[in-house]
């Protein structure tokens, strides 16, 4: 199957979830030609911020392959990602992600992540929700005990 076929069920399953009470998205996972994982929009269905399509789709994939890293899997997107999808993404090592609509669609459709683009280019002093480091004694001693620790999974 060409990205196109892909894509085309991508935006297919984002048109369903809207029926479904979902969000106009809809992600898979593909590794050498097989399906993996689907994923839609549950952020409203099922009270998490968290639930973009993409993300749902590398969860279900993780979970599926018993791995953390998708590498040599290519991830198929309704619409382009957003910040916190493209770092599921980068974290996942997607060898691969390919989207239909773009982030102008997106805003057009009432979903502007425009300010979050932004945002992580701009000094955080001026972003609308403090982000800042605490005086904390012994702040490091977590990675202390990941580095002692030899049997840790390398990630």
């Amino acid at each position: 199957m060409t990205d196109k076929t892909w894509l085309d069920r991508a935006v297919e399953r984002a048109t369903a979830n809207v029926a479904e009470n979902g969000g106009p998205f809809a992600a898979m996972v593909v590794r050498e030609g097989e399906l993996i994982s689907v994923g839609t929009n549950r952020v409203t269905r099922d009270l998490d911020p968290t639930a973009h399509a993409e993300v749902v789709a590398i969860r279900e994939a993780c979970a599926k392959l018993g791995d953390f890293s998708l590498a040599g899997s290519v991830l198929y997107t309704s619409c382009e990602p957003c910040p916190l999808c493209v770092a599921a993404c980068l974290w996942a090592r997607l060898d691969r992600v390919v989207y239909a609509a773009d982030r102008h669609d997106a805003a057009r459709g009432g979903f502007d992540d425009h300010e979050f683009y932004e945002l992580m280019d701009r000094d955080r002093e001026t972003w609308p929700m403090p982000v800042h480091r605490g005086d904390q004694a012994g702040s490091f001693a977590p990675f202390e005990a990941w580095l002692a620790k030899p049997d840790r999974t390398e990630y």
